[in-house]
């Protein structure tokens, strides 16, 4: 079933490639001069990822690049701060950009910003966290309501095999994220029902992984070895848990993260992780650049689901554990060995037959 999930990720984009988001297909019908040294904004919400500045920047330059090799693509990243968001999304304005793509700090927040592009007749894409305040023309993101169910379950389900017994701890991301709310629920759909008691749950601010270690830290000190498993939105707040247990000299229990980034895969191929989602972010990437290319055209893509009255495109996630790691991240091409089984990890890449 992992093994199709992926397949069906990979199907969702080169369906697009036939429809509203297809960079495959023949050029759209629109006034293609309009797009001449046109200016995309592309604006990124933190630093506390990797994941921005080393994947979906590149990704989506090489992809707009390719679709209109005169175009411009102005980046910026906010660093978690709200009030610079709105300042870069100003200046992009002011600069005469086409389309904005825009992952928010604050989903909240945003609203204002796709306010006033609008007003200027601007289309706003909402990238990877919705703005549920005031619809965007656009979202394109993974579906994140089935990624906490994911991570969810598939921790239940293990520590049901292992006959565990305790409770869990759930570590969200952050309040302000619209996305991390629907992970949340996510979430609390597969653990709810499960038996197993919900301890503590904690937003982390900023999804900032030295935030949840903390908090971590406190409910360790609290309920010791009742914690019988951890569910963490994502891959940072995944590792800063695991570094809460390893502090505290405890055993780590299984823990769950979401994005797939190296130092996770690292984690997983040492037993410090349980699992990860992976979401090849080149699926998104480029369909927000198919996306904002056909808006720059003056036109305007239907989307395939709607979500807070917005247009959307929701892809396929995939749950990995070390069962299935080797297949979903490694033989498909999303991660190589050469970055991931350096000398700490060679021996379990041996293991698992990564090479």
């Amino acid at each position: 079933m992992l093994a199709a999930a992926a397949v069906l990720a990979t199907s969702a984009l080169a369906a697009c490639g036939s429809d509203a988001t297809g960079g495959d297909a023949a050029a759209p019908t629109g006034n293609g001069a309009a797009v001449e040294n046109a200016k995309v904004a592309f604006l990124m919400p933190d630093l506390a990822s990797t994941r921005y500045e080393l994947q979906d920047k590149p990704l989506f330059e090489a992809k707009m690049k390719q679709l209109c090799p005169s175009c411009t693509v102005i980046y910026q990243n906010a660093d978690s701060d709200a009030a610079k968001q709105q300042q870069q999304a100003n200046s992009a304005l002011a600069q005469g950009v086409k389309a904005i793509v825009i992952d928010p700090v604050d989903s909240a927040a945003a609203a204002t910003i796709v306010q006033t592009a609008q007003a200027q007749q601007v289309p706003v894409i909402a990238y990877d966290r919705p703005i549920p305040a005031k619809p965007a023309d656009y979202y394109i993101s993974f579906d994140n309501e089935k990624i906490g169910a994911l991570i969810g379950q598939s921790l239940v389900d293990h520590l049901k095999e292992e006959k565990a017994e305790g409770g869990l701890l759930q570590v969200n991301g952050s309040p302000t994220d619209a996305a991390a709310g629907l992970i949340k629920k996510g979430i609390h759909s597969a653990i709810d029902p499960s038996g197993f008691k919900l301890l503590a749950e904690y937003d982390t601010p900023d999804w900032e992984p030295a935030k949840a270690q903390a908090w971590v830290s406190g409910q360790i000190t609290q309920f010791g070895d009742d914690i019988a498993g951890v569910v963490a939105a994502n891959d940072g707040t995944g590792g800063g848990t695991i570094s809460a247990f390893k502090a505290a000299g405890k055993k780590v229990p299984p823990v769950t993260g979401n994005d797939a980034e190296v130092a996770a895969a690292q984690r997983i191929i040492k037993g410090d992780q349980y699992n990860t989602i992976s979401k090849p972010i080149k699926i998104v990437a480029e369909a927000a650049a198919d996306v904002s290319y056909q808006f720059m055209q003056g036109q305007k893509p239907a989307g395939k689901d709607t979500l807070f009255d917005t247009p959307s495109e929701l892809f396929v996630p995939t749950v990995v554990t070390k069962e299935n790691i080797k297949e979903v991240l490694f033989d498909s091409g999303i991660m190589k060995a050469a970055d991931v089984c350096t000398a700490e990890y060679a021996d379990g890449c041996a293991e698992l037959g990564i090479k």
